[in-house]
């Protein structure tokens, strides 16, 4: 550890946890944007493409990117909303977004 840091150790541990809070949230989102996504292409593939007529094949790969990122907000909102309601996060993490500060008083 290096001296300057030595009067800093509570607040800069709650700035590494929110950057790898954060970091870790993104990664997790991303795997289960992409899970979504092969899960619903396996589901078309098996089920909905010998039955639709083949120029449907060219719009439902935009529905499937949708609905693949609509399922991992879902996902994550629920993950999140049990990790919020186990851990106390005002004392392990750093507000990202401060509020704002009070306008200056004038004098006069």
């Amino acid at each position: 550890m290096f001296p300057q840091d030595q009067g800093r150790k509570g607040p800069m541990n709650k700035k590494l946890n929110t950057l790898f809070f954060v970091l870790g949230a993104t990664l997790f989102n991303i795997i289960v944007t992409l899970l979504a996504l092969v899960v619903l292409l396996l589901l078309y593939v098996r089920f909905l493409m010998n039955v639709l007529p083949e120029n449907a094949n060219n719009l439902v790969f935009p529905v499937i990117l949708i609905g693949s990122i609509v399922v991992s907000f879902i996902v994550y909102r629920v993950v999140l909303n049990k990790l919020i309601s186990k851990i106390k996060f005002e004392d392990y993490f750093d507000p990202i977004i401060k509020g704002r500060r009070p306008p200056p008083k004038r004098n006069g």
